[in-house]
């Protein structure tokens, strides 16, 4: 096990890794998390002097597409992140050492960096019959859960599973699973969702953690801002036709190789905050959207119940550009209107005062305070 104190620039240095590929890692490590103009300089400051962070990964009722996910990171590489930027002690899916081996490294982690450690959590804890449908180590996970989480300084729920609960969790859900949230109430949590969540995002969320010392600013239902801010439709390249109203009628129709907008084939882009449209996926690559398929929200609370991914959102009132357009331009031209017809009245009213020799009538006081 390394050492506490050991940094990541001690450990990239002693690979032979030059200082000027240092600086351009940190370079594009900010950049992935959207830091300002001196963000490289910090997270480099950061990685200078800053201890590796403990990391204890577990999993619960999942499929591991999170960790499929993880591990396709780019900026940084994922490699980076493992082997050097944090002490990734124990992932049961990841590491070498298996059985009581793992168990012993488990527990010898816990003690050593009491406080100290992440606990991430991939996959979510079943609650019926005492837990006894998810048995990790010999033990129902969730008493497991309970007690890493216990001494650990702040907990990451990977994915849809941890977060939300996602296909374990949906109707009627015989196991009673449930999101870590539910359970872990006393330490902070950090909910990353998606089914799986981007890598960059993944890594990012530990990146920021291990550079700054904290934790990052989340929205209200715990999600970092940084990745979950906005819509998926915001930043989407299909949104100008979204605006147009011009959509795909039928799946392969005319419409869909123009790559008109999804939203009539059930894209739930309008409803759903992640950074698919931004970072996109396989190294920015694309996204599913861009691949012709419609989001189907899966970095959204039940969206496994919430209707067929296929079918139509009701609730998002369509407009069209075309439409605003004219609209704004009756309503400009009625300004124009009424403000030369306006305007010819005050200077007749000026001409006909000083025909009679005299000025022209004064306008009454207005009471700005009330608007008139």
């Amino acid at each position: 096990m390394m050492s506490a104190t050991e940094t990541f620039y001690d450990v990239i240095r002693r690979q032979g890794i030059t200082r000027r590929n240092f600086t351009k890692f940190c370079s594009l490590t900010a950049a992935s998390m959207g830091l300002g103009a001196t963000g490289a300089s910090e997270v480099a400051h950061a990685l200078e002097t800053n201890p590796r962070v403990p990391v204890i990964w577990m999993h619960g009722l999942e499929c591991t597409c999170c960790s499929e996910s993880f591990i396709r990171s780019a900026h940084p590489l994922v490699k980076d992140v493992v082997l050097s930027m944090i002490s990734l002690d124990y992932d049961d899916t990841l590491m070498a050492a298996a059985g009581h081996q793992a168990e012993a490294i488990l527990q010898e982690t816990r003690e050593k960096y009491k406080g100290k450690y992440i606990l991430a959590v991939e996959g979510n804890p079943p609650l019926n019959e005492d837990g006894m449908f998810c048995i990790d180590g010999g033990r129902p996970f969730v008493e497991r859960l309970k007690e890493m989480a216990a001494d650990s300084m702040a907990v990451i729920a990977w994915g849809a599973c941890a977060s939300w609960g996602c296909v374990q969790a949906a109707k009627p859900n015989p196991t009673q699973a449930t999101p870590i949230d539910k359970v872990i109430t006393d330490k902070p949590i950090i909910k990353v969702p998606g089914c799986p969540p981007i890598a960059e995002v993944m890594t990012g969320v530990i990146t920021f953690i291990n550079t700054f010392g904290r934790l990052p600013t989340l929205d209200r239902q715990g999600r970092p801002e940084m990745f979950y801010s906005q819509r998926i439709h915001d930043k989407c390249y299909r949104r100008p036709h979204f605006d147009a109203g011009q959509f795909v009628e039928e799946w392969d129709d005319e419409n869909a190789r123009k790559g008109f907008c999804l939203y009539k084939m059930g894209c739930k882009g309008p409803t759903t905050y992640n950074a698919c449209s931004t970072v996109r996926w396989n190294d920015g690559v694309s996204f599913p959207i861009q691949s012709g398929h419609g989001c189907i929200g899966c970095s959204e609370d039940g969206f496994w119940d919430k209707g067929p991914f296929y079918e139509r959102l009701s609730t998002i009132h369509q407009f069209g550009i075309e439409a605003n357009a004219d609209k704004i331009g009756v309503a400009a031209a009625a300004v124009v209107g009424a403000g030369i017809v306006v305007h010819t009245a005050v200077t007749a009213a000026g001409r006909l005062g000083v025909k009679h020799g005299g000025r022209a009538p004064e306008a009454p006081d207005q009471d700005l305070s009330q608007g008139t």
